[in-house]
């Protein structure tokens, strides 16, 4: 999610074909597409490591009152958004690059019947479309990988939120280690992969305004989930009807292994990070 053409590379990688189909036909042997549920949408619609636990984790982090205004800033098919709104009472905006997410997210929160309160629109991180102090907190689930100007991602987020908001951040850092594999869920090649280190993470955030109230190394548990989820598709002979494997296409298998390698070999780490906007 940078300028120019690297954030057409971003959503071209990240647009399937079809996934509107892939994920009714999906809903619908399952027997839940007639009387969905936010719940039913999690396997798909949480693209980050650990899934709905790791969401109700971080977001209970941020104490958000009921009636917040949050803003997920590359919000994919709007998961984290659905949420906020199903689950914390908030209501949610969402921004992301990639439009087949935003068009089938759209969809996917009309049958769920939270329109009224998420409102999922094509945009770049990089330059959000509202005002300044329009939000009371915000949230970015693994999103900052694909972004090379961080230091303008995080003055966007500044901007548009309220003095003393409170900003969740869960995503991939860089390990103690040297090395990527490709391809990973976020990139195919290391074109369009931007990872930092913890301490880099600090001194980016202090510098766009904001104060770390809570920091913690998930990497532990994600690699636990990881493995747990390997094994039992493994068992299972496949995935499951709905799952992440229809976001990443053919390449999935080989993109969750090299996920759980690095993981194991500390190349990548996995971190979350409650800051607070200074006033």
């Amino acid at each position: 999610m940078v300028t120019g053409v690297n954030e057409t590379a971003v959503a071209d990688h990240y647009t399937v074909d079809g996934l509107e189909t892939l994920i009714l036909d999906a809903l619908k042997l399952s027997g839940k597409l007639d009387a969905l549920s936010p719940i039913d949408l999690a396997p798909v619609d949480e693209f980050h490591m650990g899934g709905r636990a790791a969401t109700q984790h971080v977001i209970g982090m941020m104490n958000l009152p009921g009636n917040a205004y949050v803003l997920d800033v590359g919000c994919g098919l709007g998961g984290v958004a659905r949420y906020l709104a199903s689950e914390c009472g908030c209501r949610a905006a969402g921004i992301d690059l990639t439009a087949e997410y935003v068009r089938v997210g759209t969809m996917l929160t009309e049958r769920t019947g939270l329109a009224d309160k998420v409102d999922l629109q094509v945009g770049s991180a990089l330059d959000l479309p509202w005002p300044e102090a329009t939000f009371d907190a915000a949230v970015t689930f693994h999103v900052a990988m694909n972004i090379a100007d961080r230091p303008r991602l995080y003055a966007e987020v500044a901007r548009v939120l309220r003095p003393e908001g409170t900003f969740a951040i869960y995503d991939v850092l860089k390990g103690p280690h040297d090395g990527l594999l490709f391809p990973l869920p976020w990139a195919e090649t290391e074109k369009t992969s931007f990872l930092v280190t913890a301490g880099e993470m600090r001194d980016l955030l202090d510098n766009a305004g904001f104060d770390i109230i809570h920091e913690e190394d998930r990497r532990e548990i994600a690699l636990k989930h990881h493995r747990d989820r390997l094994a039992a598709q493994s068992a299972a002979g496949g995935p499951p009807r709905l799952g992440l494997h229809l976001l990443q296409g053919q390449t999935a298998k080989v993109k969750s292994h090299n996920m759980v390698t690095m993981l194991e070999a500390h190349q990548i780490t996995l971190t979350a990070i409650i800051a607070r906007r200074r006033a």
